[in-house]
């Protein structure tokens, strides 16, 4: 039996090094969650991952140093993952020796495309191993239009602009609500930021000071969560914005 391909996840968020364990863990990968330079170099002596998730803003580490001690003392892939998005520094980034740059917030599914043809072009069997471990993931199709949406054992009518539960009955939702729980369940496994689901909802950016999303979110878990404290269904991305979890289907 093939051993599972070893990933690392390298940020100092811990929400972040969590939900990326958690998903590339459900698509067959060994993870390694680190949160400091010195614990990239610890593993690397012990228990060498195939390629690397690295994030530049560790808090009193340079990224970059990083990214460069790692291309001159081992061989492995290396995906910077940050929320540096200036055009320099992606220059500066690849110029070290990446493999790729991503940005945060990002489409977890296109995260995972990405590091698997990072893996193909570093060895092909490698790359054959990570693309057989859960194919139906790599080629998940949009949520095509429908009347109705299926996620968790709830119902969202559209048709009808109705939430329904398992037992069939009707949970009341403000418009605001259901637009909002609408465009989580149009873009499943996706990072969403506040301003685009104010965009979405409202049609129009956030300020610096608004509130309205996470108040909305926030609701939302009351009537959607088993235990609305530790949410399932919408996971906070810290820095990022929100994620909706369960995968949707039509009715």
């Amino acid at each position: 039996m093939t051993a599972p391909i070893h990933l690392a996840i390298l940020d100092d968020e811990v929400d972040i090094t969590l939900l990326l364990a958690n998903y590339l863990g459900s698509q067959g990968f060994r993870v390694s969650q680190l949160h400091a330079g010195r614990e990239l170099t610890e593993l690397m002596n012990t228990d060498p991952p195939q390629l690397v998730l690295l994030d530049l803003g560790l808090p009193g580490e340079d990224g970059f140093a990083i990214a460069r001690h790692l291309r001159e003392h081992w061989r492995c892939g290396l995906v910077i993952v940050t929320g540096r998005g200036d055009a320099v520094d992606k220059v500066v980034g690849l110029e070290i020796g990446a493999d790729d740059y991503v940005t945060k917030p990002f489409d977890l599914r296109e995260l995972l495309a990405r590091i698997r043809a990072v893996l193909r072009r570093m060895e092909p069997a490698a790359g054959a191993a990570a693309a057989t471990t859960a194919p139906a993931a790599a080629a998940a199709p949009a949520v095509p239009a429908a009347s109705r949406l299926c996620f968790a054992g709830w119902q969202l009518d559209l048709d009808a602009r109705r939430l329904l539960a398992a037992d069939g009955r009707e949970v009341a939702l403000t418009t605001g609500e259901f637009d909002l729980l609408l465009a989580f369940a149009r873009s499943p496994g996706r990072v969403l930021t506040r301003d685009f689901l104010l965009e979405q909802t409202r049609g129009r950016e956030a300020g610096p000071f608004d509130r309205t999303i996470d108040v909305q979110v926030g609701r939302l878990r009351k009537k959607l969560e088993t235990d609305p404290e530790h949410p399932q269904l919408i996971k906070s991305v810290r820095g990022a914005g929100y994620l909706f979890v369960p995968p949707v289907t039509p009715a």
